[in-house]
């Protein structure tokens, strides 16, 4: 249902930018393409230049982060609009540059990887017509294969319900993450032969604040004999999120 649901909003939300020509999803000004971001702020992301970040203070079992840019400008104007507007064919700039960082993480040599996307619980599902980061690491995942990083989408965890994290603090948000997911038996041994194979795990996600969610989802793989050494994201907060 959820897959539908993905779906039709991607239908829906290019036919739309098809007829009613939208702004820039970063800055607010006339669009320069269909894919909703202008010439200014489509060369301002592209231009970023992905880094290692680390939560300040990190939490336990964090794998190695690499971030695309700092959570401000178009950047995190154009996540905002993907994630919470509708904006759904942003997946496309977002993810090219998503599958950017993942190729950085991993380094120079190319190799077959498997992107594990932090899942949404099913109420934000639903209300973003499907789950925003499931459709940025296909995405990425295809941008990579077109690379020649053979790449594919795992989807060994399940979000539980959780309280909106926005005006969490930092202890309130890690022992909120603690419980935050499970793992779905079904589909473990599918990674376990992949990662035997030699394939490498990445846990994606859009925004790293202070790490809880991204060391959850790692603990929760580990459980599993899993081991995902490497997250990307798109963004680090810079309130809370420090390069070193």
């Amino acid at each position: 249902m959820a897959a539908r649901s993905s779906a039709l909003g991607d239908t829906w939300s290019a036919l739309v930018d098809l007829v009613l020509p939208a702004d820039c999803a970063g800055c607010a000004g006339a669009a320069g393409h269909r894919r909703g971001l202008c010439d200014a702020c489509a060369a301002a992301i592209a231009a970023a230049k992905p880094q290692r970040v680390r939560p300040q203070p990190e939490p336990p079992g964090l794998p190695r982060c690499v971030a695309l840019a700092a959570y401000a400008g178009s950047l995190r104007e154009a996540i905002l609009a993907y994630k919470e507007r509708g904006r759904h064919p942003l997946a496309g700039p977002l993810g090219d540059r998503l599958a950017d960082v993942v190729a950085a993480a991993l380094g120079a040599v190319p190799g077959p990887v498997l992107l594990v996307p932090v899942p949404a619980t099913a109420a934000a599902a639903r209300d973003r017509y499907g789950d925003h980061m499931l459709r940025l690491a296909r995405r990425a995942a295809r941008e990579l294969s077109r690379r020649g990083w053979p790449a594919g989408v795992a989807c060994p965890l399940r979000a539980r319900p959780r309280p909106d994290s926005v005006e969490l603090s930092s202890a309130d948000r890690l022992r909120a993450a603690e419980s935050a997911f499970v793992l779905l038996p079904g589909r473990l041994p599918a990674v376990r032969a992949a990662v035997r194979r030699g394939v490498r795990l990445v846990v994606v996600d859009d925004v790293v604040t202070t790490g809880a969610t991204l060391a959850a989802a790692a603990a929760r793989l580990r459980e599993a004999e899993l081991d995902a050494q490497v997250a990307a994201v798109l963004a680090a907060t810079q309130r809370r999120v420090s390069a070193r």
